[in-house]
């Protein structure tokens, strides 16, 4: 099943934008320090929300196969822009990057190793692989 379209709408009041999925609807605004109205949260908060279920739905599905007693995965995560020369792993040497750091807590009688397995999926579950992969946007105006 293809993926739906996503519309987002921004009107003349604010920052605030009004999201589309299907039948769901959501919002989108920046806190009042960065000129909005916190009516949502904010782009940046979005994607992170993306990982974060992408992470737990993909860790549910693998612990469901292997009939593992994964109780509940809970996803904390942080954005922040660092200094290249601050990351020691990083390619890129010059000017700013994103960095974000998430912590999974799995809760349920799992094994070490199974914990151990679980952390490996997470780094594949399919939003992380669009975050970390190159990306092509086309944008144009209709």
């Amino acid at each position: 099943m293809p993926n739906r379209e996503v519309i987002v709408r921004g009107g003349t009041e604010g920052l605030a934008q009004n999201i589309e999925v299907g039948p769901h609807r959501m919002g989108a605004d920046e806190p009042e320090a960065d000129g909005g109205k916190d009516r949502g949260p904010n782009p940046y908060e979005l994607l992170l929300a993306a990982l974060g279920a992408c992470t737990s739905m993909t860790l549910r599905l693998y612990a469901d196969v292997k009939k593992w007693p994964l109780k509940e995965v809970e996803v904390h995560l942080r954005h922040e822009k660092i200094h290249a020369q601050d990351c020691r792993d990083c390619e890129t040497k010059e000017g700013k990057i994103d960095q974000i750091e998430r912590d999974i807590l799995l809760k349920g009688d799992l094994t070490e190793e199974q914990r151990g397995r679980l952390l490996q999926i997470a780094e594949r579950c399919p939003v992380h692989r669009t975050l970390t992969s190159e990306i092509k946007i086309r944008s144009r105006l209709v």
